[in-house]
């Protein structure tokens, strides 16, 4: 029996202070306010969904993360449709100067790991179309962890 693809919507965030985490996720990543909450929530889209990512200090501002080692979100991903976009991510990033924690080539997907202003782990990912995914003869799909060619994805912004 076939089951149907199941997608995971939206992700809301306690951050300690909205403007340092929008100028992550808006400035940095791309993303787009679509609504406030009073001084207290931030919504933010891409593509004129109502929301992707939602930030808050209901828990009070200024509020710290959990130390390493706890329990919680080890990290969420942002998918981009395109390897195009996933590139010109990068590239604010890098020229931000914005610190990367891991580049990593799973044969499914390319993905870059960084961590928010919170220390909550963001993976920005671009799935490598199925037909290129490795099919076990169990048919699981096969990934890996493998070094990710930055350069050639960088280069996808001169196509």
């Amino acid at each position: 029996m076939k089951k149907d693809n199941a997608i995971i919507g939206h992700v809301h965030l306690t951050v300690g202070d909205l403007e340092r985490s929008l100028g992550f996720y808006r400035d940095l990543l791309g993303f787009e306010v679509t609504s406030y909450i009073s001084n207290s929530a931030v919504f933010l889209s891409r593509g004129g969904y109502h929301h992707h990512i939602g930030l808050n200090t209901w828990s009070g501002k200024g509020v710290i993360p959990p130390p390493r080692g706890h329990s919680g979100l080890y990290h969420f991903a942002i998918l981009f449709p395109t390897r195009r976009e996933l590139a010109e991510v990068l590239k604010r990033i890098i020229d931000a100067g914005y610190q990367v924690t891991g580049f990593s080539d799973h044969g499914v997907s390319e993905a870059i790991y960084l961590d928010d202003p919170d220390g909550i782990g963001v993976e920005l990912c671009c799935d490598r179309p199925k037909e290129e995914w490795n099919i076990g003869d169990d048919g699981h799909v096969e990934m890996v962890t493998e070094p990710m060619d930055i350069n050639d994805l960088l280069n996808e912004l001169n196509k």
